[in-house]
C-alpha cells in the first residue's frame, strides 16, 4: 500500500510519462549506441531490443525531462531501506580508497541518503551531501545524528553542481552520479569542483552479471525514465579513461567482487527500492504484464543467486599544482 506522497508522486511521474506518449510495451527502438549528452531527448527500449549495449535514446524524453521523472521516482518506496540492507558496505570501501580524513573537505554527490558522506564525515571531514532528490535527505539526517555526526545537505543536479570551482579536496559518489544522462558534464563537474591535486572517487557497475541482467529485465518492461542502462558504461575501464583523459595526473581502477548481489533478497528489492515501486504502480492495470515480469525476476534470482557483483572503484587526481597547506 502506498503513502499519499508516494501516491501523489507516481501520479505526477505517470502523467509527465503519458504526456510524452511514453507506454511500457510500445515504444521505438533505439537506433544507434552510445552515452547520452545534453539536449537530447530519450526513448525507451521495446521489448527483447536490449542486447548489452547503451542506446543513445533518440526521440521523447529531453534530458531535463528525464532528471525531473529521476528526481521523482528516487522520492518513491524506502531507499534508506534498501541502501542500509544491501549497499550500505560501499561507504567505508570509497572513503578509504580516497584516503579521507580529518580537516579535508568532501563533497559527496549523488548522495542519497548519505552511505559515503556519513562515513567520510566520522573521520573528522567536512563534508557536503548533495542529491537531485531532497526528500531522502531526512531519513540522511537520522542516520547521521545516530552516527554522532553532522554535515550539510545540498539539493543539487550532478551536471550542474552549485559550488565554487576548486571548492573541495575530495569528491565521491558511489553507484549514484553514474545514472545522470550526460555522463561528459558529469566528469567535468566532479574535476570543476575538485581542487588541482584533489581527489575524484567514484564506484560504478561492471556490465555484467546480475546487475546487468537486471537493467536488461528492468528496461524492457519499464518506462524510459525509470532506469537508464547506458549508466552500465561507467563500468568500463576504457570509457572512464576518456571521460577524463589528460585532465587527471592518475587514474586508478580496480574491479571488486560485491557480496551479495541485490537480486539475494527480493522482499527487500522489490518492496523498498524506487524502480520497483515506479514499475509496478505502471503495470497495476495489466496483470498479466506484472505477473510475466515477476516470473522472469524469480527466474533471474535463482539463476544468479550464487553469484556476487563485480564494481568498478574509480579513483583520479586531478591535474594541477597542489596549494600549500597548513
Amino acid at each position: 500500500m502506498f503513502c499519499a506522497r508516494e501516491a501523489d508522486t507516481i501520479s505526477i511521474f505517470a502523467r509527465r510519462l503519458s504526456l510524452e506518449g511514453i507506454g511500457v510495451a510500445a515504444v521505438p527502438n533505439a537506433s544507434r549506441t552510445g552515452a547520452c549528452t545534453g539536449g537530447q531527448r530519450r526513448q525507451g527500449v521495446s521489448a527483447g531490443d536490449w542486447d548489452g549495449g547503451f542506446p543513445d535514446h533518440g526521440g521523447m524524453l529531453s534530458d531535463q525531462e528525464f532528471k525531473a521523472g529521476q528526481r521523482e521516482m528516487w522520492a518513491l518506496g524506502d531507499y534508506h531501506k534498501f541502501a542500509t540492507t544491501s549497499l550500505w558496505e560501499l561507504g567505508p570501501v570509497l572513503v578509504a580508497a580516497c584516503g579521507i580524513s580529518g580537516g579535508q573537505r568532501v563533497l559527496d554527490v549523488a548522495a542519497g541518503t548519505g552511505n559515503v558522506a556519513i562515513r567520510a564525515a566520522e573521520t573528522g571531514a567536512d563534508v557536503v551531501a548533495s542529491d537531485l532528490t531532497p526528500e531522502n535527505f531526512e531519513a540522511g539526517r537520522r542516520e547521521a545524528s545516530a552516527h554522532g555526526v553532522r554535515l550539510d545537505w545540498v539539493e543539487a543536479d550532478v551536471e550542474a553542481l552549485p559550488f565554487g570551482d576548486d571548492e573541495f579536496d575530495v569528491v565521491t559518489s558511489a553507484v549514484g552520479a553514474i545514472f545522470a544522462p550526460d555522463h561528459r558534464a558529469v566528469a567535468d563537474e566532479l574535476l570543476r569542483v575538485c581542487r588541482p591535486g584533489g581527489l575524484v572517487g567514484l564506484i560504478a557497475i561492471v556490465p555484467s552479471g546480475p546487475v546487468r541482467d537486471l537493467f536488461e529485465l528492468v528496461t524492457r518492461y519499464a518506462p524510459s525514465a525509470i532506469i537508464a542502462p547506458e549508466a552500465l558504461r561507467w563500468g568500463s575501464e576504457e570509457y572512464v579513461r576518456e571521460l577524463f583523459a589528460d585532465r587527471v595526473k592518475s587514474l586508478s581502477l580496480e574491479r571488486r567482487q560485491f557480496t551479495p548481489n541485490p537480486l539475494a533478497d527480493l522482499e527487500l528489492l522489490t518492496t523498498h527500492h524506487p524502480w520497483f515501486i515506479g514499475l509496478y504502480h505502471d503495470l497495476a492495470d495489466r496483470p498479466d504484464r506484472r505477473a510475466a515480469f515477476d516470473r522472469e525476476l524469480a527466474e533471474l534470482a535463482r539463476r544468479s543467486h550464487p553469484e556476487g557483483q563485480e564494481l568498478l572503484l574509480i579513483v583520479a587526481r586531478k591535474r594541477g599544482d597542489e596549494p600549500n597547506r597548513p
